[in-house]
């Protein structure tokens, strides 16, 4: 398979996703390999010894590097705003678009804090998706056109790369998308996105629960969940964690809604998100839920719910401190300190 397959469907996706790259047993072995020798007791450094390990593994290479980190934001207008459901109206998507542009968001000062690239990618948003309580979100082709444009921006000189998003109404369409692939009670799914109260998060999980009732024809498989339920930046983002692991670089997803924009891809193939991790935990109550049901524990907590990346950029810097210390330690012999007895 190319690195870059062309993609004028989703059939094209599902035959991708059935035949994914796996893990680099050399590198993973070699970073086993180095731990225990390294100048401390054993397992001392908890999931900063994992997060080397997993880093060599999925950039297919040893020993880990993270000299070039990258955040890619990728924002969208969804259709189903027009039933209420955020706070805000639909223009302030393009309007934060402007603001990372010019660095006036809090993504763009933890990108320069942490040293991590930054890049802003629209979809179309002129155009918002159709509103899912009347049918598909997404057309066959307009979906498969956002996760071939998410396969294309991912660098492969990237080290790791942080996936993030701005579209009002998202966090409707993350929770249908949760619904549609592990059911439940709609209210368990929904939460208040850009602050909805009690009475705004109601109405919420009902339009939840009827895009989901609505679209269920149509829904046979994951692609189908994020076509039908999802925006184009979600799609953009399940193609951009497919383009990373083809391109051998590991992913950091964000919050809920970058949680959820990459499941369906998990529904589909157990294996497709091990080359992810999730940066931070969400307030929004279904990411907890969500990573649950994908087996996933993220790497931090600040009790954050802005999306945009920024919890995913947060880690980046556990990321250089698991490098720093698997590259940069002295083995027992370099020191002459003695070993386990």
């Amino acid at each position: 398979m190319s690195l870059m397959p062309k993609i004028t469907c989703l059939d094209d996706v599902r035959q991708i996703l059935g035949d994914l790259p796996g893990p680099d047993l050399e590198a993973a072995k070699a970073a086993q390999d180095r731990e225990p020798q390294l100048t401390k007791p054993a397992g001392s450094l908890g999931r900063l010894e994992q997060l080397a390990a997993w880093l060599a593994t999925w950039q297919n290479r040893y020993p880990p590097r993270l000299e070039n980190p990258n955040a890619h934001v990728f924002a969208g207008n969804h259709g189903v705003v027009a039933q209420g459901v955020s706070a805000f109206p639909a223009e302030v998507t393009q309007q934060m678009v402007q603001n990372f542009e010019h660095g006036g968001a809090a993504i763009n000062q933890l990108c320069e804090a942490m040293g991590v690239g930054l890049c802003v990618e629209s979809l179309d948003l002129e155009h918002p998706t159709q509103d899912f309580t009347q049918g598909p979100a997404m057309s066959d082709a307009e979906c498969a056109e956002a996760i071939a444009f998410g396969m294309k921006v991912i660098d492969a000189a990237s080290d790791v790369v942080c996936l993030g998003e701005m579209g009002i109404g998202n966090t409707t369409s993350a929770s249908a998308i949760c619904l549609a692939l592990y059911g439940g009670n709609a209210l368990h799914w929904a939460g208040p996105g850009t602050g909805i109260d009690k009475v705004g998060i109601g109405r919420k999980a009902e339009v939840i629960g009827l895009g989901v009732r609505i679209n269920k024809p149509e829904i046979h498989d994951g692609l189908d969940v994020l076509r039908c339920l999802g925006g184009r930046e979600l799609a953009a983002i399940a193609g951009a964690v497919i383009g990373a692991r083809l391109k051998k670089v590991p992913v950091m997803l964000d919050g809920f809604v970058s949680t959820a924009a990459a499941a369906p891809l998990a529904s589909m193939n157990k294996h497709a998100l091990d080359h992810c991790k999730i940066g931070h935990v969400s307030q929004e109550p279904g990411h907890k839920l969500l990573l649950e049901k994908l087996g996933k524990n993220a790497l931090l907590d600040q009790h954050m719910r802005l999306g945009e990346a920024t919890g995913a950029v947060l880690a980046v810097a556990l990321l250089k401190a698991a490098v720093a210390c698997h590259n940069g330690m002295a083995t027992f012999a370099e020191a002459g300190v003695s070993g386990k007895g």
